[in-house]
């Protein structure tokens, strides 16, 4: 099995850090979706504004509400409006990982979808 990308939100902006709360990343549902992404799943999570990476999951928040909320331990690795990158993987056999293309979603400041790449779901 070859581990790929299989999702990816790039330039995502951080609308909340909660410091006292279980754990995880709430991220917009209707982003998820759009990116393939399911709610629970192991993410990696790269800040570009600091340089930090740290691996947690994804929990949902409210569809339209464009929310990218570092909770826990997690919230003290970025700050509100640090653009980050949301990356999830999955295992592919090399006959799947041959053809397999990621779904990409690249944000604008407001965390609207600017463009896409790859698979339409």
């Amino acid at each position: 099995m070859i581990n790929l990308l299989s999702g990816k939100i790039h330039k995502a902006r951080l609308t909340e850090c909660v410091l006292h709360y279980e754990g995880s990343m709430a991220i917009d549902l209707d982003l998820l979706d759009k990116a393939g992404i399911l709610p629970y799943e192991r993410i990696l999570i790269v800040n570009i504004t600091n340089g930090e990476r740290l691996e947690t999951y994804a929990i949902p928040a409210a569809r339209g509400s464009r929310a990218f909320i570092l909770n826990g331990a997690a919230a003290r690795r970025g700050q509100v409006r640090d653009v980050v990158t949301v990356m999830s993987f999955r295992q592919f056999t090399a006959d799947e990982a041959a053809s397999h293309q990621p779904r990409i979603l690249i944000l604008d400041e407001r965390n609207e979808i600017e463009q896409t790449k790859g698979p339409v779901p």
